[in-house]
């Protein structure tokens, strides 16, 4: 039988624990029965070369992107961390290197 990968990490090394699921890398706690929700609910989002993007992902800009309200640019080749996918039209909450917390379109990075 095979158990779903860890929600919160993506960790493929995910045992059972009498009624729940349990992640050894990052130690998150879920439920059977969720889990298969949470697959179908999950977002699928894809950066600009068609990969799939996770939460916890890493990746880097393609293009320099001006900061709204702001006279600042992002230079291309920035890292960003992927901290959560939303659904919207910025659908990537990241932590973009030296500037900060910042939402983006996932159009605009690779996946590193």
């Amino acid at each position: 039988m095979s158990l779903p990968p860890c929600p919160k990490c993506q960790s493929e090394f995910t045992y059972e624990d009498q009624a729940l699921l349990v992640c050894p890398e990052c130690a998150h706690e879920w439920d059977k029965a969720s889990s298969q929700d949470q697959e179908e609910q999950q977002l699928a989002v894809k950066d600009a070369h068609g990969n799939d993007l996770f939460e916890g992902d890493n990746g880097t800009l393609i293009k320099d992107l001006k900061v709204k309200s702001s006279t600042s640019v992002i230079k291309i080749g920035t890292k960003v961390k992927i901290n959560r996918i939303v659904d919207g039209d910025h659908n990537i909450d990241c932590r973009v290197d030296k500037i900060g917390p910042m939402m983006l379109k996932s159009e605009f990075i690779k996946k590193s």
